[in-house]
């Protein structure tokens, strides 16, 4: 007998109820596409976004990070082709009054295609979608949906409207007085602040191409059709790195970012079967080449993070539109010319990871659902399988009992342990209990302290995957666990 398959709800199920995730303002009845990050989310959340920093800035010299702000001259949006192209097709069923997104419709046709076998068909629909929507043949779009079949799935009929662009920034005010006020806009992407601040990095640090700018951040999009959890959402957190490079050489840097990103997915503990790279139909009006990797979540394979050849587009658009001289000093020899290559605006190849959608695959990926036992006492077990590096706690230490000096000794051991790694002490409730709780926020190691460990100084850790237990010395345990939960096994493995 197997544990049954699992579902988007059993995750998003288990994110509340064990503290990872919760609906945003839920005592007002949430608001759509917001969350909240529990205790426990949290604590995974920073510990994915401490990995990638640390194989970004720490494994590469020549990569360094900034933090900008997130409100910027709303003439960085001009530049950068929001204000103008940020838009999504959305159509609407006249019947349901529902909002759609035209893109996502025809990929969820080409879905049900592919599951059907016809593979071709469902590629040939891809090609003809990306082909309507680049030469932004609206009309075409709403009429390949009428061919298609493809109806309101609350309606059921296709009674729609025609499609029509959407722009997904937000807009405020800035200003004391709002007669005096200009709009601006909250940040689309973190990319930009990056960009704006190229030079300021290149000259106070010296840098020399190829270099790379690193940034974590929050961004925000005005999703209409926001679903599927913390996949997307309409205030998002993104890890982008921009590697600024020679013109000429972007597609050699473009191969390595993609094998290099594909490594630190599976360094985190994400199962190669489950990731795939999808090339892009219709690239951005900024790339001349893009890559997703995806992941298999178990509504099927989507994006989380994107590797794109951004050509010199956005420090160009920013030289012509601020005026100021976005260019580097090359003064390596050009082996063709024999002359120093000299001044030229960089070609920028981007690696942007999904802070929110890496912490949804990790947390798909590590849930676990497993029968145990033989015959008649054949039960479900459910756990995090998290990477030990990734795992919010990770020790408990847990008295047998909470009398005869155990509980003194199960306190100190924590006490001991806390300034390396995160480490809790729990005596609540019987001890097997206490193994299942830790199991099901992902911790690896659990530490029991018994009466044996009065007259030996041993304890015994019981291993969460295996369920194994074997007998260490309380000495040992700061290098034992340190060793085995440190953010160093990642980077080792990228």
């Amino acid at each position: 007998m197997s544990a049954p398959a699992t579902t988007l709800q059993d995750i998003i199920a288990h994110a509340k109820e064990y503290g990872f995730v919760f609906p945003s303002s839920e005592i007002y009845d949430g608001l759509q596409a917001v969350y909240d990050y529990g205790q426990n989310g949290v604590e995974l959340k920073n510990n994915l976004k401490n990995a990638w920093w640390k194989a970004m800035t720490q494994l590469n010299d020549n990569i360094v990070g900034i933090d900008a702000a997130i409100f910027m001259h709303p003439l960085t949006w001009k530049a950068s082709g929001h204000v103008d192209g940020f838009n999504d097709p959305m159509i609407d069923n006249k019947d349901s009054k529902k909002r759609y997104r035209a893109d996502q419709l025809l990929e969820g046709k080409a879905e049900v295609l592919t599951n059907e076998g016809k593979k071709d068909e469902a590629q040939a629909l891809l090609n003809k979608m990306g082909q309507l929507l680049g030469a932004e043949d609206l009309e075409g779009v709403k009429n390949l949906i009428i061919e298609e079949g493809i109806v309101c799935p609350v309606s059921g009929t296709s009674n729609w409207t025609d499609v029509r662009q959407f722009n997904l920034m937000f807009s405020t005010q800035v200003g004391s007085v709002a007669e005096d006020s200009n709009t601006i806009y909250l940040r689309p992407e973190t990319a930009q602040g990056i960009f704006v601040n190229f030079l300021n990095v290149q000259k106070s640090g010296r840098m020399k191409i190829p270099f790379g700018i690193a940034q974590i951040g929050k961004a925000f999009r005005n999703e209409i059709v926001a679903r599927q959890f913390t996949f997307r959402m309409r205030e998002f957190e993104q890890m982008e790195m921009q590697f600024f490079v020679r013109p000429g050489s972007e597609m050699e840097w473009y191969e390595t970012w993609k094998e290099n990103r594909l490594s630190f997915h599976k360094a985190i503990g994400l199962p190669t079967e489950s990731l795939q790279y999808h090339d892009h139909e219709k690239l951005a009006h900024y790339a001349n080449a893009a890559v997703d990797i995806e992941y298999k979540f178990p509504f099927g394979f989507r994006e989380i993070e994107g590797i794109h050849s951004r050509t010199d587009f956005d420090l160009r658009n920013h030289q012509e539109l601020s005026k100021k001289k976005q260019q580097y000093f090359d003064p390596e020899v050009n082996p063709e010319t024999g002359k120093p290559f000299g001044n030229y605006i960089p070609f920028v190849v981007e690696t942007s990871v999904g802070a929110d959608r890496l912490f949804l695959a990790t947390f798909c990926n590590a849930f676990t659902k497993e029968m145990v036992g033989e015959g008649d006492k054949q039960k479900e077990r459910t756990y995090l399988k998290l990477h030990p590096a990734l795992a919010p706690i990770k020790a408990a230490v847990l008295p047998l009992v909470k009398k005869d000096g155990l509980a003194e000794i199960a306190e100190e051991i924590t006490n001991s342990l806390k300034p390396y790694f995160r480490a809790v002490y729990d005596d609540s409730g019987a001890i097997g209990k206490r193994y299942t709780r830790q199991d099901l926020i992902g911790t690896p190691y659990c530490i029991a302290v018994d009466y044996e460990t009065k007259d030996d100084n041993c304890v015994t850790i019981r291993h969460r995957d295996s369920m194994e237990q074997e007998r260490v010395p309380i000495a040992e345990l700061k290098d034992r666990i340190g060793k085995e939960v440190a953010v160093e096994r990642i980077l080792e493995a990228i």
